[in-house]
Formats: C-alpha cells, structure tokens, sequence
C-alpha cells in the first residue's frame, strides 16, 4: 500500500500494478481496494498499464477531511495523476463513473476516459429518486442507522428488485458494506441531479472532448441502457458500447479486453 497526500492534506491509499500507460481506477458507492471489483479489474488489465487502484475518501486506509465535497474528490484524482507522473487514463463504474466524468471535466490531464453504468435515470422506464432521497440518506447515516441507508440507496438510488434487497444482510460482504455506509452521501450527491427522469444536458460536459467509451450490460435494465446511449450521445467524443451478457456487475475479464482496445487504439 501507498499513500498520497490530497490538496486539502487527506490521506488517500492506492496500490500500483503492472507497467505500461498509466490508467486509474475509480470505484463505485460501498466499494474500496479491499472489496470490490477494481482489485481484480487491475489484475486483468497490468500487462498494457501502470494501473492504480485507490480509496477514495472515508473508505478503507484514507482518511478524510470534512465538509465534503465533489470538488476534493476530484483533487483526490489529481493527486493521484501527479504522484503517476502528471498524466493518466481514468475509468470509472456506476458512482465512480459519475465521479470519473467530472474530474475528466475538470482536469486537463486526464487523456482519454471510460465509464460504465452511471446511475443516470434519464426518462420515464425507470421511476427517478424522491425529491428528499439525498435528506433521508443523510439522516440515516448521521442516526447510525447504516443498513437502512444501504437499503434506501440500493432501492431508491440504483433500482435493485426488494428481494435482492432483503437478502443483502446475509451475504458475506454486508459488514464491509456497513463500514464504509457513512460515503452514500457521497455518491448520491454526484449522481442525485441526474437521476430524476430529465435528458441530459450537453452543454454540462461540453468541455469534455476526450476519447470517451460509455459501456453498458447487454443485460442491464432499459433504464441504464437508455442512460448510457444518452450520455454517449451528449458527450462531444464519446463512443457507446453494450457488453453483452453483462450486468451491472460487470466481470473483469468481459470488460478488461474492451478496456485494452479502447485505451490502446
């Protein structure tokens, strides 16, 4: 394990494998390098790249200072591009996808980018989150009531089915999960603005104009396939790809060839 040091002084843990571009990994909500599926994302992929995997903020061996905010994420990545040696390929799934898309928007030295499944809700296929999901999310994480804000976030924000949702607290990655419950906050204010059934706006990532790949399940609901088109087609220089047979949760050797090709071409 490594460490960096963010512009606000927060501590951020990444680990360092393969050799080649340098290419970071951006997780999603409940996910650092300890449990989720960047860890074996960067084993497929560290013959072609120098891939960094990281912590972001309040999860795992980073620390964190508060109030939050997007803005200090995004420094997060910076800091991790500079200690790469000051340029860097980013791909990031679900949150981490959203996250990913505004560091691209704001960095300069983020070269080519790739996202998948941004739990954008951008029609009416899906219903969008309450207008107080982000204020009861908060509540439950500031009353301590971790599982109901793991629950609230997978039904309201990313649309599991309720009986996946039941079973959530018997399966083995439930205590992680509640360890790192108090960052939903987090991901939902990067994704709540657009997750109320409105089309999204080209002019927000007008500066965007990077080689981008928008990816999406073969198997995914039509709401996130919809999202997806959508994003690939506001974004200035973004190609749309559907890995077929693919969920949400996306196995690494599926999406680390497409991620070669892309990177590399």
């Amino acid at each position: 394990m490594n460490k960096v040091i963010s512009k606000d002084g927060t501590s951020i843990a990444y680990d360092k494998t393969g050799n080649g571009p340098v290419l970071i990994l951006v997780d999603g909500a409940l996910c650092y390098r300890a449990s989720g599926p960047n860890g074996p994302l960067a084993e497929q992929l560290k013959e072609d790249f120098t891939v960094y995997t990281y912590d972001r903020r309040g999860r795992g061996d980073s620390d964190e200072k508060k109030p939050y905010a997007v803005e200090r994420e995004v420094e997060d990545i910076d800091a991790l591009i500079q200690e790469a040696g000051g340029s860097a390929y980013v791909f990031g799934s679900s949150s981490g996808a959203a996250l990913a898309l505004e560091a691209a928007r704001c960095l300069p030295a983020i070269k080519k980018l790739a996202l998948y499944e941004a739990p954008f809700v951008v029609d009416d296929s899906r219903a969008g989150v309450p207008e107080d999901y982000l204020d009861q999310l908060t509540e439950h994480v500031a009353s301590d009531r971790r599982g109901k804000a793991i629950k609230l976030f997978m039904g309201k924000g990313v649309g599991v089915p309720a009986i996946f949702i039941t079973m959530m607290p018997f399966m083995p990655a439930w205590k992680k999960m509640k360890a790192i419950a108090h960052t939903l906050p987090y991901d939902t204010i990067l994704t709540v603005d657009h997750q109320k059934g409105k089309s999204l706006s080209a002019e927000e990532w007008s500066s965007v104009t990077i080689p981008t790949l928008v990816g999406v399940g073969g198997k995914s609901p039509a709401w996130m396939n919809n999202a997806m088109q959508e994003l690939a087609n506001v974004l200035p220089n973004a190609k749309h790809r559907t890995l077929e047979r693919q969920t949400h949760i996306v196995k690494p050797d599926a999406l680390a060839p497409v991620l070669t090709e892309f990177f590399m071409e």
